[in-house]
């Protein structure tokens, strides 16, 4: 039996169907006797009173540059009742709620092996994200704690989408260098207009065909861009055909064809710098990057100093290693590129659904329902 079993309600007693039986010390009166009995009076068992639900206690860490407190408190609004919240901004901040918690929800905090071993009580790990990258998987496997994503809630896919074109229309369309000539009274157009292209017709390298790369894939049909992909499976031809006939590919070829290559893939020690030197020197000169994954699927200062030798066209950057990126971050001043705070999941709307997501997988999780988008192995029998 789990705590979460113990703590359910007890049953209610059935009805008595002969008379109603006094209560043993209800207005002084004697205990109650079984109607008909030739022995000694029964005393009626002593009643509990109604039974009572200890409170789960969810420690929800939601880091500054993602909102902090203020988001926190808004987050903890959603949880059922019965659910003791408390917000913090790091996962040690607060060392006595991290022992008593039954659950920590993580917004981009990391959750370490001394986190993990700090919370005896801790039954659930839950990501408000898509990835799972700042909590040390390996030591919750190990504790029998299930980790979880909001993968399979789509949460964030239509806005990362949105991103994703954002940037690479900006790329294409020159817009940051444009916009910066203008304000400085230089008409740019002379210089610019042998660098600026179209999307239609060129091809689009997904890294990741899972449902944030499959609307972009979505949106790069509506552009007329031709979809390639790299991923460690390949996904049901109907899906390929609705993506405008996609086609899977090793990722070393997708880097050789592609004009834009977009990441959509989870950080793992696997995808640690998937794209290193040798990789993006696979790419053309042509040729663009766009990562609104993980600051670290990239080796930085390798594509840095692939953008300043003129071996890529150009990137549109959403996230960085570490985030905030610190000033010394050389892709802060490398040529053409298009940068942005890891907005793609945080708009209004955005914001909403990463929350409830996150929230019902917990709720649920409390009131007995299996977790869903597992990362860190099985759940733990109940």
């Amino acid at each position: 039996m789990t705590a979460f079993e113990a703590e359910e309600p007890a049953a209610t007693a059935p009805e008595p169907e002969g008379p109603a039986a006094t209560a043993p010390g209800a207005e002084g009166g004697p205990a109650a006797t079984t109607p008909g009995a030739e022995g000694p009076a029964t005393t009626t068992p002593e009643p509990q009173g109604p039974a009572t639900t200890v409170p789960k206690n969810v420690l929800a860490v939601i880091a500054p540059h993602v909102g902090g407190r203020t988001a926190g408190a808004g987050l903890a609004t959603l949880f059922p009742v019965g659910a003791e919240v408390t917000v913090v901004e790091r996962t040690d901040e607060n060392p006595e709620a991290l022992r008593a918690a039954h659950v920590v929800i993580t917004a981009l905090a990391p959750v370490t092996a001394e986190h993990l071993a700090a919370a005896p009580e801790l039954q659930l790990v839950q990501c408000a994200s898509h990835g799972f990258d700042y909590v040390d998987v390996e030591a919750a496997r190990e504790l029998a704690v299930p980790v979880c994503t909001i993968g399979s809630s789509g949460a964030e896919a239509q806005n990362v989408a949105e991103q994703t074109f954002a940037l690479m229309l900006a790329l294409a369309k020159q817009l940051v260098p444009a916009h910066t000539a203008l304000v400085e009274a230089d008409w740019a157009l002379p210089r610019l207009q042998r660098s600026l292209t179209e999307l239609s017709g060129k091809t689009l390298g997904i890294v990741g065909l899972g449902q944030i790369g499959r609307e972009v894939a979505r949106r790069a049909v509506a552009f007329d861009m031709s979809v390639v992909y790299a991923g460690r499976r390949r996904v049901p031809e109907e899906t390929e055909a609705r993506l405008g006939g996609a086609r899977h590919v090793p990722l070393d070829e997708l880097l050789r064809v592609s004009d834009y290559v977009s990441l959509h893939a989870p950080l793992t020690d696997d995808t640690r710098n998937l794209l290193d030197a040798p990789r993006l020197a696979l790419l053309k000169p042509t040729a663009f990057v766009v990562n609104t994954a993980r600051g670290a699927l990239i080796d930085q200062e390798a594509l840095a100093d692939a953008l300043e030798k003129g071996a890529l066209a150009g990137a549109g950057l959403d996230v960085f290693d570490p985030e905030p990126p610190t000033p010394a971050l050389r892709l802060l001043r490398a040529p053409n590129v298009v940068l942005s705070p890891h907005v793609g999941g945080v708009t209004r709307e955005t914001l909403v659904r990463i929350a409830l997501a996150a929230v019902q997988n917990v709720a649920g999780y409390l009131a007995g329902d299996p977790p869903r988008d597992i990362v860190s192995g099985p759940a733990p029998a109940r």
